[in-house]
């Protein structure tokens, strides 16, 4: 359900402005996408900020202040996921929150919509007679929480820290964050993204299980296994370096870790490869530049 939002937000946002680029597209709608308004995508992404957000600030926060029912327990949890790495019980830390309020609050946020759990798939170590190592002893196996609009992530991870300057229209320390980590920001839309284009890619076989892999060592981006047990391993760049050759051989060594043998390694780059990792593509190694996006716009899911 929560992935065919997704899609459905990602191409309203192009149908309502037709971007130039797919570049454009995806750092545009990572900010905007779930508003429904029209966006002018020949201007630069800051300016629109301001003058869309920054300028219509009371307005905004206050929606945002209905959606999440003025709780301010709402708000520390939805910040703390917005900027940590999504998983549930280090979020509650963060927030300075407990299972009791923390579950009660991220129960409330899921079931109105605007957040959805992504369940780990990491395996429990077997129980044996012998003593675990301190670090395996006390590892939580923990879910992971996704947004389900780009705006209301947005907010939380750029806007509420620096709400109270923005109150004052002062704006300097939050467009200089901003521009900062915009590209980090970007990232894990770009990641749901890259699963919806490679579960299309492989949408002749069943799908089983689909998204990011983590356990208390190991992150993969994206880690698809069909009714074949056909195992598909992808990683995820948006940045403006190109994917070389190295990242494939760190993608294999976690794959090594794991026991798993793809049957397909995935990569998706913002700007694209080295031309030596452009003439190692095969059946076995597949790369994706934001220019193929564009089939998520054009295509019936």
């Amino acid at each position: 359900m929560a992935k065919n939002r997704l899609i459905q937000q990602f191409k309203k946002f192009y149908i309502t402005n037709y971007p130039n680029d797919m570049e454009t597209q995806i750092e545009y709608f990572s900010v905007f996408g779930g508003l429904d308004i029209s966006v002018d995508t020949s201007k630069p992404l800051i300016q629109l900020v301001d003058e869309i957000i920054l300028q219509n600030f009371e307005t905004f926060e206050k929606k945002i202040a209905n959606i999440i029912n003025h709780d301010y327990i709402n708000t520390r949890l939805l910040h703390a996921l917005a900027v940590g790495d999504r998983r549930i019980f280090s979020a509650f830390k963060r927030a300075g929150l407990n299972n009791g309020n923390g579950g009660s609050a991220l129960n409330y946020l899921v079931q109105e919509g605007i957040l959805t759990l992504e369940y780990s798939r990491e395996t429990p170590p077997e129980k044996t007679n012998q003593k675990l190592k301190r670090s395996i002893a006390r590892h939580r196996i923990s879910h992971k929480v996704l947004f389900t609009q780009p705006f209301i992530r947005f907010w939380f991870y750029f806007v509420v820290r620096y709400i109270k300057e923005i109150r004052k229209k002062e704006y300097t320390n939050f467009l200089n964050n901003f521009k900062q980590k915009k590209h980090s920001y970007t990232s894990l839309i770009f990641e749901e993204l890259s699963e919806l284009l490679l579960n299309y890619h492989l949408r002749d076989v069943q799908i089983v299980s689909s998204g990011s892999y983590w356990d208390a060592n190991i992150e993969i981006d994206i880690l698809t296994i069909t009714n074949k047990d056909e195992i598909y391993i992808a990683e995820c760049k948006w940045t403006n370096h190109i994917i070389n050759k190295k990242e494939l051989h760190k993608l294999k060594e976690k794959c090594e870790r794991l026991k798993i043998q793809p049957k397909q390694i995935i990569f998706f780059s913002k700007r694209g490869f080295s031309k030596e990792l452009m003439q190692m593509q095969s059946k076995d190694l597949a790369l994706y530049s934001a220019k193929d996006f564009s089939i998520l716009v054009k295509k019936t899911f």
